[in-house]
């Protein structure tokens, strides 16, 4: 019986890629609903192609849009956000990859959750934001939830026997910025953080790379992923990107997940797991790999991942905070409306004003998320650059 995938976010880095997994073992794993935001024409393409069940676009506005160019085709035809949670509870789906980028992936994650399906996260965000209430959920409905994200996915490999843990350590890039002084932060340009050295992502993560608040809010989820302190969670810059990340146990010894920067290999793991299958994907060549190295984290020219430690630390609703003024602030960026170095001022302004809640609802994970918006959206405006 072939698995049915619900791909939330097919048009993006994650989306295109999952499918190339479908692709390349139709045997075992189908397309039964694709979802994007606003790609209208690739969604129709690949919907063309891979036949599924049901297509969504979050974007109303497009809604006449995709129907009209699938009109020829037995596809069910959705949009907006409503129809993302309905769809992902369609009794056919076996798994749910949350490839959608941002907040907008907590409600139909935790859908998917109450449906009983098993969730492939790749987005990090809905962990990052609610990863308490989220894990009570997937507890309450027993659902599995299998990390998408090449560290995580690493961690989780390397925790198949649970023994005992002493910590985790998430390797970074360093992206591209890795070696720049503050005084060339000051200057760089949203062209120079979208070329990542060695990943091909989507705007939104290449830039949080470059900043690392990607890495911060990796940090964040690890905590709720593998249910580790703070204390336990290390993070290495490692520019080769071989190992993905590392664990290390009680006794010292210390077990690692290689491979090459290939995207393809977890999200096809998350999908066989617990087996294996084999791909046709690039192999790693240690004749190639000359050096492997490592440095720590300079925290006062990524203020980021700083900000991320802080908000673990406090806990509440403080990571929902980071996390709807970083989407404020990169957005801002895209369109040169804030210097790179400014974004950490807005975020770290936005912790100090939007009010704090300890033990925080869904509901107020909601209010969280639209006050901050408003208040960073202002410091943007008002020039904190």
């Amino acid at each position: 019986m072939k698995k049915q995938i619900a791909i939330l976010g097919s048009t993006g880095s994650i989306g295109t890629q999952a499918l190339q997994v479908i692709e390349e073992h139709p045997d075992l794993y189908e397309a039964y609903v694709l979802t994007a935001n606003n790609k209208v024409d690739l969604l129709a393409e690949q919907a063309r192609k891979f036949q599924p069940a049901a297509v969504v676009i979050a974007n109303e506005d497009k809604y006449l849009q995709l129907k009209e160019a699938l009109s020829d085709l037995p596809v069910k035809v959705y949009a907006g956000a409503d129809a993302l949670c309905q769809v992902v509870q369609e009794k056919p789906v076996d798994i749910v990859l949350t490839a959608m980028v941002g907040y907008a992936g907590l409600r139909p994650t935790m859908n998917a959750i109450r449906a009983g399906k098993v969730i492939a996260l790749a987005n990090k965000e809905t962990m990052v934001v609610a990863g308490e209430l989220v894990n009570a959920l997937a507890n309450e409905y027993q659902t599995p939830i299998l990390p998408v994200d090449s560290e995580h996915s690493a961690i989780f490999q390397c925790l198949e026997f649970n023994n005992p843990l002493e910590k985790v350590i998430l390797t970074a890039s360093g992206g591209p910025f890795r070696t720049f002084t503050m005084d060339q932060l000051k200057t760089v340009t949203k062209e120079q953080a979208l070329r990542h050295p060695n990943w091909k992502m989507g705007a939104k993560i290449t830039v949080d790379s470059a900043s690392m608040m990607n890495k911060g809010f990796e940090v964040i989820e690890a905590k709720w992923l593998f249910g580790v302190r703070p204390d336990q969670i290390e993070v290495v810059v490692h520019p080769q990107s071989v190992i993905h990340s590392m664990v290390e146990f009680e006794d010292g010894a210390v077990k690692a997940q290689l491979g090459v920067p290939d995207m393809r290999l977890p999200i096809q793991y998350a999908f066989s797991y617990p087996q294996r299958i084999r791909s046709s994907f690039d192999r790693l060549d240690f004749m190639k790999c000359h050096e492997l190295t490592f440095e720590a984290p300079d925290t006062k020219r990524f203020r980021n991942l700083a900000l991320a430690y802080e908000a673990l630390h406090q806990g509440g609703n403080m990571p929902c905070i980071v996390n709807a003024a970083n989407e404020v602030v990169v957005a801002a960026f895209l369109k040169d409306q804030i210097s790179f170095l400014g974004m950490s001022d807005v975020i770290e302004k936005s912790m100090q004003r939007v009010a704090f809640i300890k033990t925080p609802t869904y509901e107020d994970y909601v209010s969280t998320d639209a006050e901050t918006r408003r208040i960073a959206a202002e410091l943007v405006i008002n020039g904190m650059n």
